[in-house]
Formats: structure tokens, sequence, C-alpha cells
């Protein structure tokens, strides 16, 4: 009797790896497409730096800028969120997060009171790092599951979805069947947020990389889409060290 629990415990146990490998292998094929189509994974996995410039449109007060530089082998990142003309500047390194936020009159030269950023504002901008560009790369080391759900029909296109859920977040991922390329994104964050964005335009950089060029991005609090343009540049050299405190 005990001999054969074991032997159905054994099975059992290579049953579900199996089925894990074959769900993950699924999965990995549509993230391949997508690979591929973008300029293929050797070129990606030798991006060691980036740069992407986004503007956000909707006609209102709440237009801003986004310029954003990072270094993965340095885990650094800085963003400058400018807004009426200020720039609030967000930035970690390694172990290190801070935010800039502008004083004094707009005639005069900025100054800046800099605080440190809370344990888990460190923890979403080192998501981004990465994840802004391909939130499925490398994701097994970030802890990510994935699943391929089905298909569906995205503004006239059959896409494939694909979820990647890790700790306090989950994307949904919808990738046309025909190019492989990514459609729509919708993260779901652990307050509930849930932001999405539709990609109609890829732009080859000077990289050799594609990249989402025009999107209409709507977060679930406010409901108001936006029109974002964004032009992103892969292996750039600083002149300066842009991640200070």
């Amino acid at each position: 009797m005990k001999q054969l629990v074991v032997t159905f415990f054994l099975a059992a146990v290579v049953s579900t790896g199996l089925y894990a490998q074959t769900s993950d292998a699924k999965a990995d094929s549509v993230f391949l497409k997508y690979y591929t189509a973008t300029g293929g994974k050797a070129l990606w996995d030798s991006v060691q730096t980036y740069t992407l410039k986004q503007a956000y449109r909707a006609g209102t007060a709440n237009d801003f800028d986004l310029d954003i530089k990072a270094s993965l082998p340095s885990q650094a990142m800085v963003k400058v969120r400018t807004i009426l003309k200020r720039d609030f500047i967000y930035g970690i390194k390694a172990t290190d997060g801070w935010l800039k936020i502008p004083i004094g009159s707009r005639d005069k030269v900025t100054q800046y009171q800099t605080s440190n950023l809370s344990d888990k504002e460190r923890e979403i901008m080192r998501r981004e790092l990465t994840d802004i560009l391909i939130p499925f790369d490398d994701y097994t080391t970030k802890g990510y599951i994935a699943t391929v759900v089905g298909t569906e029909q995205i503004n006239g296109a059959t896409a494939t979805q694909v979820e990647l859920e890790g700790k306090g977040v989950k994307y949904n991922l919808y990738f046309d069947a025909k190019t492989g390329l990514l459609l729509r994104e919708k993260l779901t964050l652990a307050t509930g947020e849930i932001q999405t964005r539709d990609h109609a335009k890829y732009e080859k950089s000077k990289y050799g990389l594609s990249y989402p060029s025009e999107t209409t991005y709507v977060s679930s609090i406010d409901k108001k889409p936006m029109k974002v343009t964004t032009l992103t540049d892969f292996n750039v050299k600083f002149a300066e060290d842009p991640f200070v405190k």
C-alpha cells in the first residue's frame, strides 16, 4: 500500500511537471515570435542601456512628458516627469532610490528638494527597469508565471492572450496571432488600478529593435484615454552619469 501511494505521488508530480513545462512552452513560443518580429532575441539580449522619450496627450492640464534613462548592468533608472513645465525626477541605483521635487518660482533657477523613495516605490521602479521594455523578458527569474489563456479579437485582429502574474502585479498581454507583435498590454497593480495600453504602430530604432511608437493609454482611475508617442534608443552612451542622487 505504501509503495502504491508513493507510486501515485510520483506519477502526480511528473504529470504536474510535464503540464507546467507544456504551459510554459506555449507561452515561450508566443514570446519568441514577438522577439523575432521586433529584431531577434539575441539583439534584445545585447541591450545594456536605453532611453525613452514619451508624450502623454489628452488635451487637458494633466498632459505630461516622460524622459527615461536606464542602465541594466548598474540596475539604475531615472524618470523625469514634466508637467506644466516643471520636472519631477525619480531615480534608483542599486538599492538606493530618490525623488527630486522642484521648489521656488519658475522665473528663477530651479532648486530641488530631495527625499528618499519608500521601499515599495523602489520595488516598483526596479520592476519597471526591465518590464517597461518587455515585461516577459527573463520572466521566470523575476518570479512571474506565464499562462496562455486563449484567443480573442483586439481592434479587428486575432490575438493570443498570455497572462503573466507575479507578486503584486499581473499582465494580460495580447499578441497579434499573425505578426507576433504586442497589440495590448493590460497591467493590474496591487492597488487595483488597471493600466491598458493599445499599441497602434511600431518603429524600428537605430539599433535595429522595433518598439511601440504610438499607443493609447487608459487608467482605470481617471478613465481618460491619452495618446502616447514614444521614441526609444538602445545602448546609448551617456555623456555624464545621469543616475546621481
